[in-house]
């Protein structure tokens, strides 16, 4: 058993709340300088960014994960996380297809840049990315599973965007074994009110947009081995 110091949840300037800074390599550097072990890159409704990421995450010596943040149709903000880029991307180009496309107004909620490997700016996305799409957080669970990956509810703590601020309840039948939780402290209070979450591992995140809120290397989480798919494995209750 290995326990990597992590942080699973982290913007890139792709997102349009996230800093210009926060490029796939400033990012894996910055992960890097705070002696993280494995990190996740999860931008609003895309994976673009995520192959200049794990290509600089690699020359750290990082264990980079794809990911993404869904926006379902309720509004809930859901962490999916997969083995390989090729996955995410087949991901990314379904999510796309349920976007809802609102043109992106950069004067009001920033740029949304994607970046090559050399860490260039090559495009930009001109659809809001933050905007919801149509699945329902009932479809995540399998459509995550159908490309090999896992999802679990970001930010349950939160006000705004998370699964018990916009339901207010767990839903039954939800299948999801890993929480994420931003402030710890709330952990004992969410487990008494929604007794699902006892039988969940729960991590915490940074949900970075700027350098500096990524996380420090506090928390660990316990790997049979250094593996994506050995994280994907734990984060399913495998």
């Amino acid at each position: 058993m290995t326990n990597l110091f992590y942080d699973l949840h982290i913007h890139s300037c792709l997102s349009p709340c996230g800093d210009d800074d926060m490029t796939p390599a400033n990012i894996a550097g910055m992960a890097a300088i705070k002696g993280l072990d494995v990190v996740a890159l999860t931008d609003h409704n895309t994976c673009r960014n995520c192959g200049p990421f794990m290509k600089a995450a690699a020359e750290y010596g990082l264990l980079a994960i794809p990911g993404m943040e869904l926006t379902t149709m309720e509004e809930i903000h859901a962490v999916c996380l997969f083995p390989d880029l090729d996955a995410a991307l087949r991901f990314d180009e379904y999510v796309y297809s349920r976007l809802q496309k609102i043109p992106n107004r950069t004067d009001i909620f920033g740029n949304q840049f994607i970046y090559g490997d050399d860490d260039r700016i090559i495009g930009t996305e001109p659809y809001f990315l933050t905007n919801a799409t149509d699945i329902s957080f009932d479809e995540v669970w399998d459509l995550a599973a159908d490309y090999g990956g896992v999802m679990f509810p970001a930010h349950l703590d939160k006000t705004t965007t998370s699964l018990i601020s916009n339901l207010g309840f767990i839903p039954e039948g939800s299948r999801f074994a890993a929480a994420e939780i931003k402030d710890l402290s709330n952990l004992h209070r969410l487990r008494r009110e929604h007794p699902y979450l006892e039988h969940c591992r729960i991590i915490s995140d940074s949900d970075a947009h700027y350098l500096g809120d990524i996380h420090e290397a506090e928390l660990t989480i316990p790997l049979e081995e250094r593996t994506p798919q050995a994280l994907l494995d734990y984060l399913s209750g495998a």
